[in-house]
């Protein structure tokens, strides 16, 4: 009986259940500092000046229970106060005069704070409104006196009535081609309706063109599927139609020539020069069209951004985790994997070295979950050191 006990234990069943098992550690990379916890309005983007002042905002064109204001600074560590006032987030008539829904912040290389206004409303039930001209607008902010210093309105047939201006990069380089010598902006237009392209914005005439009009790059993927915790996600209002979400980031290079860009729809990076994209000759866009370079695969993101090593950062949301894609041996890269990481929204890389980034649960949202919002608050704001000595690109 007990050699009859001695072999039954030794066979490989029973061994199996003593051994320990490979499994996932869930964490790599460089620790994450949680420098923000976000109690009252849900946030998109984050910009973070010179001195160290951080920004977000709040649009209610994706988020219609947003009402206090849309543009906030971050006072504390879960504090916000309306910016640049609470009259300008709350003005007579209604945010349409100052900000309808701003979808990005973005502070330039100059350190001023940009402001990007969609110009479209959403009602409570979520419906998003079309734009009417003076609604779609870029407006940029002194950080020094807190005042509004410039405002871009983008023309009906730049900015249509069913755009979705959504992120913006900027290079203040004077000698750009094409330009009045004052720097350009370079904006996403990821409207759920379709017409995405690339808005062009020259900072000193306030003029602004559209190229990559509809072209495949673009557009989402056929068939698009993407998980995150192990849940699918699609864009699901309630009405029992899931649609594939379409918003996507677009970096610059460090040295300014090269613009990439994805679609949240997609897992591929995609670059185009940035002198084709400023040129507005006849056969502009058709040169536009023939440089656009498929580069890697890099996983679904949100959101996109570049440092001074020429590293783009981009979330994974299927992999809780910030990749890093290095366009000098094209290759990507885990940069820090952690499980508090769900939908990396917007990143901001400061002069501090630090690369900042929103973790806001979008995914777990009223219009992706059938009508019912399953988001836990607080949503974060991360941080975590830039690899390499690494820093703002810094183009002016």
């Amino acid at each position: 009986m007990l050699s009859f006990l001695a072999t039954l234990l030794a066979t490989p069943a029973a061994l199996t259940v003593a051994q320990q098992v490979a499994q996932d550690s869930l964490t790599a990379g460089p620790p994450l500092e949680a420098v923000h916890y976000y109690y009252d309005e849900w946030p998109t983007g984050i910009a973070v000046s010179a001195s160290g002042r951080k920004f977000s905002n709040y649009p209610p064109g994706l988020d219609p229970t947003i009402k206090n204001y849309t543009v906030a600074e971050l006072t504390g560590m879960t504090t916000e106060t309306p910016y640049p006032s609470l009259e300008m987030n709350s003005p007579p008539g209604g945010r349409i005069n100052y900000t309808t829904n701003p979808a990005s912040v973005v502070i330039d290389p100059a350190d001023r704070l940009w402001i990007l206004d969609t110009g479209r409303v959403a009602l409570d039930n979520g419906t998003l409104l079309t734009a009417a001209y003076g609604g779609p607008k870029l407006i940029g902010v002194d950080l020094t006196t807190n005042s509004v210093i410039q405002t871009i309105l983008f023309p009906p047939s730049v900015a249509f009535p069913d755009s979705y201006l959504n992120d913006i990069r900027f290079d203040l380089r004077p000698d750009l081609s094409d330009t009045a010598g004052k720097g350009v902006g370079y904006i996403t237009d990821s409207s759920s309706e379709g017409r995405n392209g690339i808005i062009i914005v020259d900072l000193g005439s306030g003029e602004s063109w559209r190229h990559l009009n509809g072209v495949p790059s673009v557009r989402p993927e056929g068939g698009f599927f993407v998980s995150v915790w192990g849940e699918p996600v699609y864009s699901n209002p309630g009405n029992g139609q899931p649609i594939t979400p379409l918003t996507f980031g677009v970096p610059l290079s460090s040295d300014g020539l090269t613009l990439y860009y994805s679609p949240v729809s997609s897992r591929t990076l995609y670059s185009v020069p940035t002198s084709t994209l400023r040129s507005r000759t006849p056969t502009s866009e058709l040169l536009a069209q023939s440089q656009v370079l498929t580069l890697t695969q890099k996983g679904v993101s949100d959101g996109l951004e570049t440092d001074s090593n020429a590293l783009i950062y981009a979330g994974s949301v299927e992999t809780n985790s910030i990749v890093t894609y290095n366009p000098l041996n094209n290759t990507v890269q885990t940069f820090v994997r952690d499980p508090r990481i769900d939908w990396t929204d917007t990143f901001s890389v400061a002069e501090d070295g630090y690369v900042y980034f929103t973790e806001n649960q979008l995914w777990r949202g009223a219009a992706q979950q059938g009508g019912v919002d399953r988001r836990i608050k607080p949503y974060v704001l991360f941080r975590a050191k830039c690899p390499g000595g690494g820093g703002k690109v810094m183009l002016m």
